[in-house]
């Protein structure tokens, strides 16, 4: 889907079709997408202790993306006039070579992670599998069932939260730096703190997910996110919105590989997909929404309010976790009360 995405694109910027355009950008936007699933397999393959660290290699792997990709743009706009070519259209057409590479790496991956998954005990003799749900009890797998589930609610959530404030923000630090008369090179400067917040530390992230435990990565990962917005949105130097579209990108690689790495932990193997795909869902179309809602709300209001939502949007996990912790102190309280009774 990728591949005949990106023909589509470079096509449609030859023949100046902004219809091709747009479909080719949708069918090239569902091929990353199933792309990204390859997380799901990073779950799958390695110990529940292990896998927020694969998960944070695995994330690891877009920040050389971002190192190709500048080279691909320069070399196609270095060889277009010679080729009688758009330099716009041309990087896409050149994006085949990499999509068909990575299409050959997956097709030498034997067995099916999937399958390691299932079988995690004959991959890792000293690990001792937890008894298996009865045969055909993952039919009865639905997102309404799944989201019963409070952590994993929690983790839909926060990665929701995450890539929504992400996603006003990365709108807001062009508009807030040009606002305030600072060049295309240093806004350029400023998104790439933010693209190395996002993928530089997700390895030692991971591994602090790992040791620690999901929830103690995940929810300071939305708090920073929001620290990162009101810097953006509320400060005026170059240095302070550049650090907060950095802590932007750092909450949300937190809370994502974290909430990945809760879902993994709580669903089996052979429903995993379908939970980690609903929450890239959930997580999509909050993206969408709030990129869809920033332009109008800047022209109509301004910059701080669209900060405001920012802001806003990274609260609902951090008050749904309060109120979950509220409501288990009296439980906790009960149960220290009949302790001390039975000794």
């Amino acid at each position: 889907l990728a591949l005949v995405g990106a023909v589509m694109v470079g096509l449609s910027i030859r023949v100046h079709s902004f219809p091709l355009l747009l479909g080719g950008m949708l069918v090239f936007g569902m091929g990353m997408n199933a792309s990204q699933q390859l997380r799901v397999a990073a779950t799958d393959m390695f110990l529940p202790h292990m896998r927020a660290q694969a998960l944070g290699y695995i994330s690891m792997g877009a920040l050389v993306g971002l190192v190709i990709s500048p080279l691909v743009v320069k070399a196609a706009e270095a060889v277009a006039p010679g080729l009688g070519q758009e330099p716009l259209s041309l990087p896409w057409l050149m994006l085949p070579v990499l999509i068909v590479s990575g299409m050959i790496l997956i097709a030498f991956v034997r067995p099916d992670p999937k399958e390691i998954g299932m079988h995690l005990e004959r991959y890792y003799p000293d690990y001792t599998p937890l008894p298996r749900p009865p045969t055909g009890q993952s039919a009865n797998f639905s997102a309404r069932i799944m989201l019963r589930d409070v952590p994993i609610r929690l983790a839909i959530v926060s990665n929701c939260a995450a890539q929504g404030n992400m996603s006003i923000v990365m709108v807001l630090t062009s508009l807030v730096l040009s606002h305030h008369g600072y060049s295309l090179g240093a806004i350029a400067f400023s998104h790439m703190f933010h693209s190395a917040g996002m993928f530089a530390f997700t390895i030692p992230l991971g591994k602090l997910a790992d040791r620690f435990g999901r929830t103690k990565v995940m929810f300071p990962g939305v708090a920073t996110a929001l620290i990162g917005a009101a810097l953006v949105a509320f400060t005026k130097s170059f240095l302070s919105v550049t650090l907060g579209t950095f802590l932007v990108g750092l909450g949300w690689a937190a809370a994502n590989v974290a909430a990945t790495a809760l879902i993994a932990d709580h669903v089996e193997t052979a429903e995993r997909g379908r939970a980690i795909g609903i929450n890239e869902s959930c997580s999509g179309a909050t993206s969408v929404v709030m990129a869809m809602v920033t332009g109008p709300l800047i022209q109509w209001s301004g910059l701080p309010t669209a900060g405001w939502v920012a802001v806003l949007v990274s609260v609902p996990p951090l008050a749904m976790l309060l109120t979950f912790r509220l409501k288990e102190r009296p439980a906790r309280r009960k149960t220290a009360a009949i302790l001390s009774e039975t000794r």
